[in-house]
């Protein structure tokens, strides 16, 4: 009997310290998510800017969590944004800026919020600032759509796509630089269209750009690209 309270008295003593032990149930962390991006409205893509300084205008972003969100808006010089010329944090959705004259620039802006999450870039816009006395504008640099960057291309051809403007609504021409060496040597030129069927070669890597023309002295010298073949 004395054997059978001792046992007993074990189990009850070592069954609640198991009970007591027990790990507490951990609600799951709820993961902050980024800001929608802001959709721009002014300056539109492709215009002529009259006016300077200039209020470049966007919509409200959302945020899932109802943080407070701010914007980053960048202008530069390249359609990629490696020559900065302004980078400011605001909290509204406008901002006025003293931009040089008679220029080519591209903006974009994301949303943060206060937890340091950032939307992707908005689509890269460019514009023009007038200049005093300015009677020609040379056309925009030309934007690349196909094939994408850094992509392989299948097959003998590669048809090659871009795209460009011109606020004095002149005739573009376009002159292409094509080769499997940087940089590309001049392939053809004076072109009207803005596409191009080109032969390749296998197991290579294909650079090219374009130039643009307007018929009036005004030229546009576009990046260097490239693809796989």
């Amino acid at each position: 009997m004395k054997k059978y309270l001792l046992t007993l008295i074990i189990v009850l003593v070592f069954g609640c310290k198991k009970s007591d032990d027990a790990s507490p149930i951990v609600e799951p962390e709820t993961l902050n998510t980024a800001p929608t991006v802001p959709v721009k409205t002014y300056p539109t893509n492709g215009l002529l800017c009259t006016e300077n300084p200039l209020e470049f205008k966007w919509n409200s972003a959302t945020d899932k969590e109802g943080d407070v969100i701010s914007y980053e808006l960048e202008i530069a010089s390249d359609a990629g944004f490696n020559n900065i010329i302004e980078r400011v944090t605001i909290n509204s959705t406008s901002k006025i800026l003293v931009l040089e004259k008679g220029i080519e620039l591209n903006w974009r802006l994301r949303s943060k919020d206060t937890q340091n999450e950032v939307s992707p870039y908005s689509p890269n816009w460019k514009f023009y600032t007038e200049g005093d006395g300015v009677i020609n504008y040379v056309p925009f640099t030309p934007s690349l759509i196909a094939p994408i960057l850094d992509t392989k291309v299948s097959g003998s051809m590669a048809k090659l796509e871009w795209s460009s403007s011109d606020v004095d609504n002149d005739s573009l021409s376009y002159d292409i630089y094509f080769g499997e060496t940087t940089p590309p040597a001049l392939f053809d030129e004076n072109i009207t269209n803005t596409s191009y069927e080109i032969n390749i070669n296998p197991n290579q890597t294909n650079y090219w750009k374009i130039i643009v023309k307007d018929g009036k002295g005004g030229e546009a010298i576009g990046a260097i690209w490239k693809f796989k073949s």
